[in-house]
């Protein structure tokens, strides 16, 4: 068999990068507040892929409360996180989960 003759599956994006560090769109996709929603806004540092964003998003909806967690991510600084939730979430829990998660909160913003 030949290079030639392969039959491309498109299981692959060659822009990717690997699995691990390749853009997550569910974790970074913008989404409308829901209606009764509080919306805290906080920035992470030491994420830097999508295995970060998933370990974060994790241990932030086991908050009791939390409905939603969006992660834009910036590998080379603070990542923005936003969570949504039912009730205001006290700044303590946020900074207890994110480190639980292994990172550091760089700063709060309700």
């Amino acid at each position: 068999m030949t290079t030639d003759n392969r039959i491309d599956l498109g299981l692959k994006d060659a822009g990717a990068g690997c699995a691990c560090c390749a853009p997550s769109t569910a974790a970074s996709a913008e989404t409308k507040p829901m209606d009764g929603a509080v919306t805290s806004e906080v920035f992470v540092s030491g994420m830097t892929c999508s295995h970060c964003v998933s370990s974060v998003t994790e241990e932030l909806t086991a908050i009791e409360g939390v409905d939603d967690v969006s992660v834009k991510l910036n590998a080379d600084g603070a990542s923005r996180v936003e969570i949504r939730s039912s009730t205001p979430i006290a700044d303590a829990e946020i900074q207890s989960a994110v480190e639980e998660a292994g990172y550091t909160l760089a700063r709060v913003s309700s």
